[in-house]
């Protein structure tokens, strides 16, 4: 009789939930939401696709797990005046790259799916404004922080996604200085704010 090729793994419910979690945001990434099915996360993960059902439940609840884990160390990430720079820089890094510590293609790849832009909203949108927020006193500090990401995202689109020419071949640092230099006047801080 044939034997398996390959020896049985050992069970390890965290290392699968890892590899699943990888496999789907490099798929996301690569493909968007509505491109990518459960079976081919599974294959890629080398794992069952009950196993994804088992630990996510969905396809829905996969991704909003893949984008909440993967966007928590940035939004964290210290000092927080830096978190408009390492937006931008996550954004487009992902021009070149994918995988699962970049989600934001993800993201852009992702925005015509309805299910997949109701999760965005609700996952996403409302920690990276409320962070984005924070940086500012002004009395309109979420349509500031809103903003500021419509404009990074939008970027995002036009050079990952589009590959609309020059913004898709110019250098990452260059297009960090010239949108940072507007950044600090969206997320302003009154100087006189506690004085009397």
């Amino acid at each position: 009789m044939c034997e398996d090729r390959q020896p049985r793994r050992k069970r390890d419910p965290t290392a699968t939930r890892t590899a699943l979690l990888r496999a789907a945001g490099e798929l996301f990434a690569e493909r968007g939401f509505g491109q990518t099915t459960v079976r081919e996360v599974a294959a890629r993960a080398e794992v069952n696709q009950a196993l994804l059902f088992r630990y996510f439940g969905s396809k829905q609840e996969l991704f909003a797990e893949v984008l909440s884990h993967n966007s928590e160390a940035l939004l964290r990430s210290e000092p927080a005046a830096e978190l408009p720079r390492r937006i931008l820089e996550s954004v487009l890094s992902e021009h070149t790259r994918s995988g699962a510590e970049h989600t934001l293609v993800a993201l852009l790849r992702s925005l015509s799916d309805e299910r997949a832009a109701t999760l965005l909203r609700d996952e996403l949108g409302g920690s990276y404004s409320d962070r984005l927020a924070s940086l500012t006193d002004a009395p309109d500090a979420e349509l500031r922080a809103d903003l500021v990401l419509a404009w990074f995202f939008g970027v995002g689109m036009m050079r990952s996604v589009l590959r609309k020419s020059p913004l898709a071949e110019a250098s990452p640092e260059v297009v960090v200085e010239y949108l940072m230099r507007a950044v600090p006047l969206l997320l302003e801080r009154n100087a006189s704010s506690g004085e009397e």
